[in-house]
């Protein structure tokens, strides 16, 4: 399956993806691809709220010591994204939960 993805002029994405489910939305990934990376490309900014006031957070050091892109992935638990890969199949939420 090829992706249609934003790419990089004269770069050659991997010809396989991996699917995954990110708030609901399905999602495809490069394999091996970070999950924080996988969200941004398609466009998604917010990978968490915070608890008090709701307000989006997301990516920001991207060298796993700020939190700031922190996820629930179903049967792992809360992690960083951007130092995690997508695994086909995977569910991922909020971290901190939904929010209305």
């Amino acid at each position: 399956m090829r992706l249609s993805m934003r790419l990089i002029d004269g770069v050659q994405p991997p010809a396989e993806s991996v699917s995954f489910t990110f708030e609901g939305k399905h999602l495809t990934a490069w394999p091996g691809e970070a999950i924080a990376s996988a969200i941004m490309r398609a466009g998604i900014q917010t990978m968490r709220k915070t608890r008090i006031q709701g307000n989006d957070r997301g990516y920001f050091c991207g060298m796993g010591l700020c939190w700031e892109c922190a996820v629930h992935v179903e049967g792992q638990g809360v992690i960083r994204s951007c130092s995690h890969p997508v695994v086909d199949g995977q569910i991922i939420s909020f971290a901190d939960g939904p929010f209305e």
